[in-house]
């Protein structure tokens, strides 16, 4: 059985608002002490940023100590909904990506941008789709009280698919013969991300049932209010790192923002009513639209900067997405606990 932690109350309920507020004092600590974000900023691995990996383990470990290894063999009774999420993953989301940004930033909006560099916007935004989320889906399914061994198997199989398909399809898109993959930041991104918190979650699980069975529950309910703290923080980091991209460029910030937001409502919704037709449970359907919809964008944004430069186009597209995605997911989650009870309802006159 997994165990899940009680709901903290004005944290969850007031959650659009802390986000919004992180916002706008990120951008400002950005502005007024810019030093300071950049000794942070620096401090790396192979473009992954160590205190935003630290803050991602105080999110994570807990959702991930609930996780019982012995109960991942009951995953396979959820193969439709990995089955949805792997074809909007890897079949829908790069391609609805590629011509959304064909769409907007070559036709609707092209008189408001710089047109020399439109297409590397969309490269951008094509290399941004190319990746599925891995870390962060793991506070999204816990907000929408998902199936924690669903979301872990999920994000296992996105992280091996794409070591072989990320390459071939930002290629076939970008019509790139030769792509420069940034092989460590994917490599290391998934063992700070992945690896490493879910050893740490299992060694602490093991040490907690060893002692005392109810003693996990009390800890789990004790480090809730730590997850959502660390997303707060992650969030003003994140802010401060990204906002002077907000000042400098709002318009061609905005522009660019429009068919992420799309393609990220699209493929959520696309994935949750496929689950939903297919009898799915709520508790799949759910982490399946938010981990369809959402990107893995520390590895968008060194793949951005590799191939194009980090002033171009294509590494702020990325930024973009990273400086919207939070708050769109966040959305998104709203919406599929708000429409629980639509759902169930389907489920029981099945």
């Amino acid at each position: 059985m997994t165990e899940q932690p009680s709901p903290l109350g004005i944290f969850e309920r007031w959650l659009t608002l802390w986000v919004l507020l992180c916002m706008v004092v990120g951008v400002s600590v950005g502005h007024f002490i810019p030093a300071v974000i950049h000794s942070l900023e620096a401090i790396e691995i192979a473009k992954v940023n160590i205190p935003v990996a630290i803050l991602i383990w105080l999110m994570i470990i807990p959702m991930l100590i609930s996780i019982d290894l012995k109960e991942l063999v009951h995953v396979k009774q959820y193969w439709r909904g990995i089955y949805i999420t792997l074809i909007i993953n890897w079949l829908v989301k790069p391609f609805s990506m590629a011509f959304l940004g064909w769409f907007f930033l070559k036709h609707v909006f092209s008189d408001l941008l710089p047109s020399d560099q439109i297409d590397s916007y969309i490269a951008g935004l094509i290399i941004l789709a190319a990746a599925p989320c891995t870390a962060m889906v793991f506070v999204w399914s816990n907000l929408c009280k998902g199936e924690p061994h669903f979301t872990l198997t999920q994000v296992a199989l996105n992280d091996l698919i794409m070591i072989f398909a990320f390459a071939p399809i930002v290629g076939l898109l970008l019509g790139i013969a030769n792509i420069s993959v940034p092989w460590a930041t994917l490599f290391y991104s998934v063992l700070i991300y992945i690896i490493i918190p879910f050893c740490i979650a299992q060694f602490i699980r093991s040490l907690l049932i060893g002692k005392n069975s109810e003693l996990l529950n009390t800890v789990l309910k004790t480090l809730h209010p730590v997850s959502l703290i660390a997303l707060l923080s992650m969030l003003i980091l994140l802010f401060s790192f990204q906002g002077d991209a907000l000042l400098k460029e709002p318009l061609v910030v905005f522009i660019i923002a429009v068919p992420i937001l799309i393609q990220v409502y699209f493929n959520s919704m696309l994935a949750y009513y496929l689950n939903k037709i297919t009898g799915e449970a709520f508790c799949v359907a759910g982490p399946s639209a938010l981990i369809g919809a959402s990107n893995f964008f520390e590895l968008a944004v060194a793949t951005a900067i590799i191939l194009f430069g980090f002033k171009s186009g294509a590494a702020l597209a990325t930024v973009v997405g990273v400086l919207v995605e939070v708050p769109v997911m966040l959305s998104i989650v709203k919406i599929v606990n708000a429409t629980k009870y639509w759902y169930e309802k389907k489920s029981m006159r099945s």
